[in-house]
């Protein structure tokens, strides 16, 4: 492609509406445009990228012996409401009706459509296993739509399901996946981490997500350097650092409009870690309150495993449920109420909390000496310092960006569908699934984060919109262009080459050229009057000065070395 006639309208300043690198990078270098809240037009360089990812995605997935579809995203409401989700995903779904006045949404995810096909076509234990998926466009309506493609509200994702006769089936096809997901990440120069995850919406026994370290992310990662232990921080386990204290009775003190963690720490003189917050949560009509030490946070994704859906209690539930307003709020005395205690909990003595009274406290409490609990959970958010679960180590929180999540479904989508199989007995029993999901967007917004450098974009090879850049400095140079266009000539053969031909300063061209990222550049200036080029790759900056005849032989060895690090 000769960059005269390529449309890539590169920016020279940083969007102001871009805030992470990838979105100010996809902006600047021409991948992609806004359209509106949360959409972006792809423009051919980003488009080229995209395709790129498609390709190994479907190479991998065809070799674990996956068949592709192309589903409708339009989306029949019944099907939504036999799984519970047409209420569960709320205004995340954008839903509208068609002239007749059906209801229809913009399908955010496949299991329902692909779990009905499966109840209509497979009869019997024969039929299976089988792994079908397909690569389109999704919607979600995020409420704040932000970082570029990161988080838009149409987005184009792989989505695969797995269908088996039994658990052991349903494992296998997990871990054709996940094997299958860690070669599409090292072919696209990704490294990821592997984590333990919550199911939320989806269901399902088991999942795990596949994250990428990065500011831009805004997933939670938990890892221990010392044995490997990762999570994601919504069901990662830790072991909280003690915080000490000795044993005294009990006493009521007053503490004038004091609610808060901070305001009563500092005026009774003691630690957050001494203070207990008492909260309360509506799971249904039924309240329950939960416990967790001043110094951490509830998880809400462990909790609703604990108590299902729920919705903090308003202030005047509270009110009602306790006698007390916001803030002075405690389990002491407390009847009718279920109470939890997260394993900070466990075993402490003096501590604070509420006393169900406004403008006073309770200090030096003890659980099950003042006040019961009728079960002890894990709860609370982990800390950066706490303990591993495993070997003791302190933890480590960093923030992430999820490119990947798959899912033991189990059987909750083929009960509610109806997606049957009889066995060699021509008994029926729900066919067990697998659901697994990949973001092509995120993968390239991701590897842009990750190996971006100040000066633009840094490509790896498999993925890169083209593998050769030819930079001739002075194209109004008769002698200049006519070894331009000989190499072009010789490296198009075979190779994916973007000439600059464009008559320009040569600091634009070399600018464009490290924007745009790609893997190696040939530059053909000053050292052309004694017959020389340099070669160039663009992540490390290496370069090499060769006779021009001998560049398009060095542009393949260099080629060669980086292919073989995705490979």
């Amino acid at each position: 492609m000769r960059f005269s006639r390529a449309f890539i309208p590169t920016l020279r300043e940083e969007p102001s509406e871009a805030e992470v690198t990838s979105h100010k990078l996809m902006l600047r270098s021409g991948m992609i445009r806004l359209h509106a809240s949360g959409v972006y037009s792809y423009l051919p360089l980003g488009w080229r990228v995209m395709r790129k990812v498609e390709g190994i995605i479907r190479e991998e997935m065809e070799r674990i012996g996956a068949q592709e579809f192309l589903l409708p995203s339009l989306s029949r409401r019944d099907l939504w409401e036999r799984t519970g989700r047409w209420e569960e995903y709320g205004e995340n779904m954008f839903r509208l009706k068609d002239r007749r006045g059906a209801d229809l949404a913009l399908a955010p995810t496949h299991e329902e459509v692909f779990a009905e096909i499966a109840s209509h076509e497979i009869r019997s234990y024969r039929d299976l296993p089988q792994i079908w998926y397909q690569i389109g466009t999704k919607f979600r309506d995020e409420a704040r739509p932000r970082s570029g493609v990161l988080r838009g509200r149409q987005f184009i994702m792989k989505d695969s399901y797995s269908f088996d006769t039994d658990e052991e089936g349903l494992k296998r096809s997990y871990e054709l996946h996940r094997e299958a997901y860690l070669k599409i990440f090292k072919r696209c120069g990704l490294d990821v981490v592997t984590v333990k995850a919550h199911s939320g919406i989806m269901g399902g026994s088991e999942s795990e997500e596949f994250m990428v370290p990065s500011p831009a992310g805004e997933d939670k990662l938990v890892l221990c350097g010392s044995c490997g232990y990762a999570a994601n921080v919504e069901v990662a386990a830790s072991v909280p650092a003690p915080s000490g204290g000795t044993s005294r009775p009990r006493e009521k003190v007053h503490t004038p409009g004091m609610r808060t963690i901070e305001e009563v720490s500092g005026f009774l003189g003691r630690p957050p870690s001494k203070l207990m917050k008492s909260l309360i949560f509506m799971a249904g009509e039924r309240p329950v309150m939960v416990l967790v030490r001043g110094d951490y946070e509830v998880n809400e994704a462990k909790l609703e495993g604990e108590i299902g859906p729920f919705r903090p209690a308003e202030p005047e539930e509270i009110e009602r449920i306790t006698g007390a307003p916001v803030g002075f709020v405690g389990p002491v005395g407390l009847e009718g109420v279920e109470i939890l205690a997260d394993e900070t909990i466990r075993g402490q003595v003096d501590l604070a909390t509420g006393a169900n009274l406004e403008d006073y406290h309770w200090v030096g409490l003890e659980p099950e000496r003042d006040f019961r609990v009728d079960r002890y959970v894990d709860v609370r958010t982990v800390r950066e310092g706490d303990g591993c679960p495993k070997c003791g180590a302190g933890l480590r929180v960093l923030s992430a960006i999820e490119v990947g999540h798959i899912f033991q479904l189990g059987t909750k989508y083929s009960e509610a569908l109806g997606a049957t199989y009889l066995d060699e007995k021509g008994r029926a029993h729900p066919i067990v699934m697998g659901s697994y999901g990949i973001g092509l967007e995120r993968i390239v917004a991701s590897v842009i984060e990750q190996h971006a450098d100040e000066s633009g974009i840094v490509w790896p090879i498999s993925i890169a919109p083209y593998e050769i850049y030819i930079l001739p400095v002075n194209w109004s140079d008769p002698k200049t262009r006519d070894a331009a266009e000989e190499l072009y000539g010789k490296l198009s053969d075979g190779h994916e080459v973007l000439l600059d031909d464009r008559d320009e300063r040569a600091g634009v061209k070399f600018k464009d050229a490290d924007l745009l990222g790609i893997p190696v550049r040939l530059t053909l200036g000053r050292g052309l009057k004694d017959g020389k080029v340099e070669v160039r790759r663009r992540k490390d900056g290496r370069t090499w000065e060769v006779p021009l005849e001998d560049a398009a032989g060095k542009v393949e060895e260099v080629l060669e070395e980086l292919w073989n690090e995705v490979r």
